[in-house]
């Protein structure tokens, strides 16, 4: 039973997402909203409760006890939440409005950001309560609310939020309430637009976002993206959806998740901010983008990283992730007055990840846009300038050791993973030479690339371990190394790589779900997802659909994914909902389609 009082759900998978394709708001199965970053994913919260009950929130349910259910409307980011009560039944649409009448690739260009909650009575006579209380800031201003009848307005800080209803709100210090009956066939409607303080308020300005056309736009995006026919469509098709809710439209940027400092590990500080865009992630999401959306989003994304990249020089550290619109200076800090999801301090914004080496970004990149080749035409000078700035460095600093993809925070290390990208950089290079004009050093390419071959064939290899590990010279396994058949750099049959997957899966998936390393103590949702891939190209598709439906089990009732989960308690961990658990989900699915067509051979074969 649903209990109104309750401050903060127990779990993350609790929480609905809704997207305008600017920010993203979470709403849990009681009608709260206790998240929302507005105007852009990384802006201070103005609701924040999911990591501090005084943090902001803004409730809407029935007054006396209830069980509540949820689905997303067909083919959108329309969370609808029913509601039963002993004296009734009423239905509460959630969405972060869209501009009117923007369809297809137009959804998210201009959005109001405006939060829509429509309430309708289903059966009976219900009772309802809201109760408005913004804090802008994460938390750190209380605002003024003033106002009368059913309209009041929240000012405080750089933020001002217009709330409207068909009901009289009460305002107080901080706060709005109302008390309110919904019969059957009736509607209240909400509408709280976010404008700066230094504009027009929203009313003045006119601005319009109306749900029937918002659910109109989101079916327009998902009718131009129905091609994908292969296993588990359904799964494909809500991911593809929740990826492009992670989407910045204006730019195009794809951010690792709505979310900062959820933890990974209960009470524990790895707590990280993760509304950025990441280039590791550049290569997998535009793969995922070609299967369950359509070329016009790679294109886009691999634009706005060109063009965040900027001009390259000679000693200039490659950044690994930006802000939506390219910004580089994300600095971290804590926030101290936020006690955290369930009390997991330190409380994160910004991420210390921006300023670290990983050298696995040089082939994110250029793989990247080999696989976009054919849409991408005739490179423009600053394109090709930047292709070769990427690959003279993967064959000048792949013998560096750097922080990995895991981004260690502790010391630099030889990872394997990461030599492997420097190796992808160079041999895309070579692919992409008669794209890249006369500043193509072809031949200096091609010897790195066989340089960090033979290193990685020879030094990545334990035979204790009877794998190839995390870095050169250690035993320890690590799931990263799971890339290898992913990126061609050995075929999953190979002797060697076959042991590795077995290894992996034997000794890293022993809890159910695949740990990035030896002392990992959770699961990691694409670590299990690359385990599909590696075991259906290695022919063993039984055992593939095995792991995929094992992973994707820890989905809430919503499709939802976070980056990690807990398979003891059986829920989800990390920042939520996780792009990459999603682009591992269609990936997986579309590996899976594609092994199934082919005839599987029984048995790895010998290395050649």
């Amino acid at each position: 039973m649903g209990d109104p009082g309750r401050e903060r759900p127990s779990a993350i998978g609790d929480y609905g997402f809704v997207s305008d394709c600017h920010s993203a708001a979470l709403i849990d199965r009681s009608g709260s909203v206790d998240w929302w970053c507005v105007p852009r994913f990384d802006s201070p919260s103005v609701f924040g409760r999911l990591l501090g009950p005084d943090a902001g929130h803004w409730s809407l349910c029935p007054s006396a006890a209830f069980e509540s259910t949820r689905h997303y409307v067909p083919d959108s980011l329309v969370l609808r939440t029913v509601f039963t009560t002993a004296g009734g039944e009423v239905t509460v649409s959630d969405a972060l409005g869209l501009e009117l009448g923007a369809r297809g690739h137009e959804i998210g260009l201009r959005s109001p950001h405006v939060l829509l909650r429509h309430v309708e009575g289903s059966s009976g006579v219900v009772e309802m309560i809201t109760e408005f209380a913004p804090r802008m800031e994460y938390g750190l201003t209380v605002p003024n609310v003033v106002g009368s009848g059913d309209a009041v307005t929240a000012r405080g800080g750089p933020v001002v939020l217009s709330l409207s209803g068909g009901v009289t709100l009460s305002p107080s210090a901080g706060c709005a309430r109302a008390r309110f009956t919904v019969r059957a066939g009736e509607q209240v409607n909400f509408r709280l637009a976010f404008t700066p303080s230094s504009e027009l308020s929203a009313a003045d300005r006119g601005d319009a976002a109306v749900l029937e056309d918002t659910i109109a736009g989101w079916e327009s995006w998902a009718q131009l993206h129905d091609g994908y026919r292969g296993r588990h469509r359904d799964a494909v098709r809500r991911s593809s959806l929740v990826l492009q809710g992670l989407t910045y439209q204006p730019t195009g940027a794809v951010v690792a998740a709505a979310t900062t400092s959820l933890p990974e590990k209960w009470g524990a500080d790895l707590n990280f901010d993760y509304r950025y865009a990441w280039l590791r992630d550049l290569s997998l999401t535009i793969r995922s983008l070609w299967i369950a959306a359509c070329p016009d989003e790679a294109n886009r994304l691999f634009r706005w990283i060109a063009d965040a990249s900027g001009h390259l020089g000679a000693d200039e550290r490659v950044q690994i992730m930006y802000g939506v619109e390219g910004e580089r200076n994300l600095a971290e800090h804590e926030l101290a007055h936020l006690p955290g999801f369930r009390d997991s301090r330190p409380v994160r914004i910004g991420n210390a990840a921006w300023d670290q080496e990983q050298l696995d970004v040089l082939g994110e990149v250029l793989d990247a846009v080999e696989q976009l080749r054919d849409q991408l035409g005739e490179l423009d000078e600053p394109t090709r300038e930047l292709l070769i700035a990427l690959a003279d460095r993967a064959a000048t600093t792949w013998r560096e050791p750097d922080a990995g993809m895991w981004e260690a925070r502790d010391k630099r290390r030889q990872y394997v993973s990461s030599k492997v990208m420097c190796w992808v950089a160079l041999d895309r290079a070579v692919r992409l030479a008669p794209l890249l004009g006369d500043g193509a050093d072809l031949e200096r390419w091609e010897e790195a690339r066989e340089r960090v071959r033979v290193a990685v064939l020879t030094k990545a290899w334990s035979e204790r371990a009877g794998a190839y590990t995390g870095a050169f010279g250690s035993d320890d396994l690590d799931a990263s190394v799971l890339l290898l058949p992913l990126v061609r750099f050995l075929p999953a049959r190979d002797e060697r790589m076959w042991a590795t997957i077995e290894a992996v899966e034997r000794e890293l998936g022993d809890i159910g779900l695949v740990r990035r390393w030896p002392d990992d103590p959770m699961g990691f949702l694409i670590c299990t997802y690359w385990l599909v891939e590696c075991l259906a190209l290695g022919g063993d598709v039984a055992r593939s659909e095995e792991w995929f439906a094992r992973a994707t089990s820890y989905a809430n009732d919503l499709g939802l994914l976070a980056e990690e989960a807990d398979p003891d308690r059986k829920e989800l961990l990390g920042n939520y909902p996780q792009a990459f658990s999603h682009v591992g989900l269609i990936n997986a699915a579309w590996r899976l389609t594609e092994a199934s067509a082919s005839s599987p051979e029984a048995a790895p074969k010998e290395a050649s």
